[in-house]
C-alpha cells in the first residue's frame, strides 16, 4: 500500500493525499455521546450539519507550469513539420479548502497549491474568484489563501479542540473528490495520533474511515457539532481511491498556521526546544529500566537554547508536555509546536529513573543570517547550493545543529552534484582531508581543479566517505 495526497491533476494522473490524527487530552471539552436506543434514532439525519457547514467549503483550482522535455522539440525540423509544441505546458489540479475567516481567508493543503502560478477558489454557490497565497507551510502541509476581488462576509467554519476527539466519534468529510462536485461522506475516528504517515514534518494525524478520495485534500473533517476537527490530507491506498483509511491534520495545528496568516506573517513562527530528540527503542528502554519503549530521548542539547536554560540534559526522556502524554518524538513535536509563543511549557522528564518537571520558555528560533553560496566551479559539487548550519536551518531540515560542516540546501536538476547523488540535507564535513567549516571553505576547495576527490558527508546521522576521479 502507499500513502496518496488528495490533489487531482486534471490533465494528468491522480495525485496523492495525506491527513492527520490527534490524541485525547486531559481536560479537553468532550461532546455528548450516545448509542442509538431505538429504530427511530437510526433514522436521524446529518442534513442540518451539512447545510450549516457546506457553504464554508470551497474547491481550490491550481495551475502549474511544467516543462515539456521532449527531445524532438529542440529540432526545428520536427517543430515545423509536426506542429509547434510549446516547451511549457499548463497542468491544472483540483483540491478542496475551507473558509476560516469571514474576510475570505481559506485554508487548504500545501500540496494542493505547491508550485502553482495561479490559484482560483470556487464557492459552494458556484461563484469563482482568484486567490492569492498568503502563507505556505510545507512542514505541516498547510497553506492559507485569500479570496481576491470581492468584499463581503463569507460563511466560515469554526475550529474544534481536536484534542477532545476520541476513537469512535462520528465525523463527516466534505470536499470535491474526483472533481464531481461537493460531496459529503461520513465515518468514525478510527485512530488518533498516527505518527508514521510520512507526509509532513509534524506526524500526528487523525485517522478516519470516512470515504476520502483524490480531490478531498484541504477539505474539512467535521464533528457532530458542525466544527472543524481536521483538514483531510492523505489516504492509505493500493488503487488511488478510498479504502477506509484516511488521515487529517488536527485542527489545533491548523489553528496555529491560520493565526500566523491572520497576524500578517509569511511564515509560521513556532516554539524552539533547542534539543535533538530520538525514538526510544525497546533496547534503549531496557537499558534505562523503562517499563515500555515510550517517550522521546534527548540525544543532544543546543547551548544557550530554551532546553539548556530549563535544565534539560542529554539522556533525559521527555514523557509529557503540559500534562499531555508524549509517546515518541513526533508526538512531542506536535504538542510543542501547537503551543503559543511567549509563555512557558511544563515538560515532564525521566532522568536516571526519577520523574521531574522543568519549565521551558516558548521562544522562537534565533534569527541568524544565512550564509548561502551556489557552487559554480567544475567539481563534484557543481550545481549544489550550500549554507552554514544555523539553528534555524537545522530545525527546518531536521538536522543536528551541533554537527560540524556546511549543509546542502539545494541541488540543481541535471547538475554534476545531482548526478553524483548529493541530496538536500547532506552535511559536507571534509573534502580532500580539508575540514569544511563554512560555505566559503567548500567554494574554495571546489575551485582547485583537483582530479581526485575524497569527500566525507553526514546523511541521516551516518558518516559516509567516498572517492571520485576526474
Amino acid at each position: 500500500m502507499e500513502l496518496l495526497a488528495l490533489r487531482i491533476p486534471v490533465l494528468t494522473a491522480v495525485a496523492v493525499l495525506l491527513l492527520a490524527a490527534v490524541p485525547r487530552h486531559a481536560g479537553a471539552q468532550d461532546q455528548q455521546r450516545q448509542v442509538p436506543s431505538s429504530p427511530a434514532q437510526l433514522q436521524l439525519s446529518f442534513a442540518p450539519i451539512v447545510q450549516r457547514v457546506a457553504p464554508a467549503v470551497v474547491n481550490v483550482y491550481a495551475e502549474h507550469v511544467v516543462e515539456n522535455n521532449n527531445p524532438f522539440l529542440a529540432d526545428p525540423f520536427f517543430r515545423q513539420f509536426f506542429g509547434m509544441v510549446p516547451r511549457q505546458q499548463v497542468e491544472r489540479s483540483l483540491g478542496s479548502g475551507v473558509i476560516v475567516d469571514s474576510a475570505g481567508l481559506v485554508v487548504t493543503n500545501y500540496h494542493v497549491i505547491e508550485g502553482a502560478s495561479e490559484v482560483k477558489v470556487a464557492l459552494a454557490d458556484k461563484r469563482e474568484f482568484g486567490a492569492e497565497i498568503v502563507l505556505k507551510d510545507q512542514r505541516s502541509d498547510l497553506a492559507v489563501l485569500r479570496i481576491k476581488g470581492v468584499k463581503e462576509q463569507f460563511p466560515t467554519l469554526q475550529f474544534a479542540n481536536s484534542d477532545g476527539l476520541q476513537v469512535g466519534d462520528v465525523v463527516l468529510a466534505i470536499g470535491d473528490p474526483f472533481g464531481v462536485g461537493q460531496t459529503v461522506t461520513h465515518g468514525i475516528v478510527s485512530a488518533l495520533a498516527r505518527t508514521d504517515v510520512g507526509t509532513s514534518d509534524y506526524q500526528f494525524f487523525i485517522q478516519t474511515d470516512a470515504a476520502i478520495n483524490p480531490g478531498n485534500s484541504g477539505g474539512p473533517l467535521v464533528d457532530m457539532n458542525g466544527r472543524m476537527v481536521g483538514i483531510n490530507s492523505a489516504i492509505y491506498s493500493r488503487s488511488g481511491g478510498s479504502q477506509g483509511i484516511g488521515f487529517a491534520i488536527p485542527a489545533n495545528m491548523v489553528r496555529v498556521v491560520v493565526a500566523s496568516a491572520e497576524g500578517g506573517s509569511g511564515a509560521v513562527q513556532r516554539p524552539w526546544l533547542g534539543a535533538k530528540l530520538q525514538q526510544v527503542t525497546p533496547d534503549i528502554a531496557d537499558s534505562l529500566g523503562l517499563p515500555r519503549p515510550s517517550g522521546a530521548l534527548v540525544a543532544s542539547v543546543v547551548a544557550d537554547g530554551p532546553a539548556a536554560h530549563a535544565g534539560v540534559k542529554t539522556g533525559d526522556i521527555i514523557v509529557s508536555v503540559d500534562g499531555a502524554e508524549v509517546d515518541d518524538p513526533n508526538a512531542f513535536d506536535y504538542r510543542f509546536a501547537t503551543k503559543p509563543l511567549g509563555g512557558t511549557a511544563q515538560i515532564g522528564l525521566i532522568r536516571q529513573g526519577h520523574n521531574l518537571v522543568v519549565t521551558v520558555a516558548l521562544a522562537s528560533l534565533p534569527d541568524a543570517p544565512r550564509e548561502e553560496i551556489a557552487i559554480k566551479s567544475h567539481s563534484p559539487f557543481l550545481g549544489a547550493t550550500v549554507a552554514n548550519l544555523s539553528p534555524a536551518l537545522a530545525d527546518e531540515l531536521r538536522l543536528d545543529s551541533q554537527t560540524e560542516g556546511v549543509v546542502i540546501t539545494d541541488v540543481a536538476d541535471g547538475s554534476e552534484a545531482q548526478s553524483i547523488g548529493f541530496l538536500k540535507g547532506d552535511i559536507v564535513v571534509s573534502v580532500n582531508n580539508q575540514k569544511i567549516e563554512k560555505p566559503a571553505d567548500l567554494e574554495s576547495v571546489a575551485s582547485t581543479g583537483s582530479h581526485q576527490w575524497r569527500i566525507t558527508i553526514m546523511r541521516g546521522g551516518q558518516q559516509i566517505s567516498v572517492m571520485f576521479s576526474g
